[in-house]
C-alpha cells in the first residue's frame, strides 16, 4: 500500500501544530466534513486555518467550531468564513466522543485538514486532555534532549 504522501491526490491544507504542545493526545479519528462548493474551491487554494478551532458534540451531531476558510473570490454564491461546519462520523464514534468529553473532561481538537487519496476533504480530530505548564516543560526538555542525543550520535557515530 502506498503511503499518503506518495499519492498525488493527498494534500495537507491546514495543520494545528500547537495542539500537540498544548494537549496530551489520547487518540485521533478521521472525519468527513460537510462543505459548500466555494469552500472546496478555497481549500484547493490552501486558504484555511484550524489553529483556533475546536469540535463539539451537539444534539447527536459533531460540529467544527471557529475554523476559518477564506472566501473564494470567483464564487457566485459565497460562504461565511467562520461558520460551524458539520463533521461526519459513525454513531459509535459520536457516542464515544460525547462520553469522553462530557464525563472525563476531554477536548476534541482538530489536528489536520487534508484531501485524502480520493480527493475528498477530511479532518483528523483528536480526543485530548489539556496539559499543565509543568507537562509542557517536560515535553520541551525531552524534545531538546532527543535533539542533543541525535547530534552527539551523528558526530561521534
Amino acid at each position: 500500500m502506498a503511503k499518503d504522501s506518495d499519492n498525488k491526490n493527498y494534500k495537507v491544507i491546514a495543520e494545528n501544530r500547537r495542539a500537540r504542545f498544548d494537549y496530551a493526545i489520547e487518540e485521533d479519528v478521521e472525519c468527513g466534513i460537510v462543505l459548500t462548493g466555494s469552500e472546496v474551491k478555497s481549500l484547493r487554494l490552501n486558504s484555511a486555518n484550524i489553529a483556533e478551532s475546536y469540535a463539539e458534540v451537539k444534539d447527536g451531531e459533531l460540529w467544527l467550531i471557529n475554523s476559518y476558510i477564506a472566501p473564494y473570490e470567483q464564487a457566485m454564491f459565497g460562504h461565511e468564513d467562520r461558520r460551524p461546519r458539520k463533521l461526519l462520523a459513525s454513531k459509535r464514534e459520536l457516542s464515544r466522543m460525547w462520553n469522553e468529553t462530557a464525563r472525563k473532561g476531554m477536548t476534541l481538537v482538530p489536528l489536520v485538514l487534508y484531501f485524502n487519496h480520493r480527493g475528498i476533504a477530511k479532518i483528523k480530530i483528536a480526543l485530548a486532555k489539556g496539559k499543565r505548564t509543568v507537562d509542557k516543560r517536560e515535553t520541551a526538555a525531552k524534545r531538546d534532549w532527543n535533539r542533543q542525543k541525535q547530534r552527539l550520535l551523528k558526530e561521534h557515530g
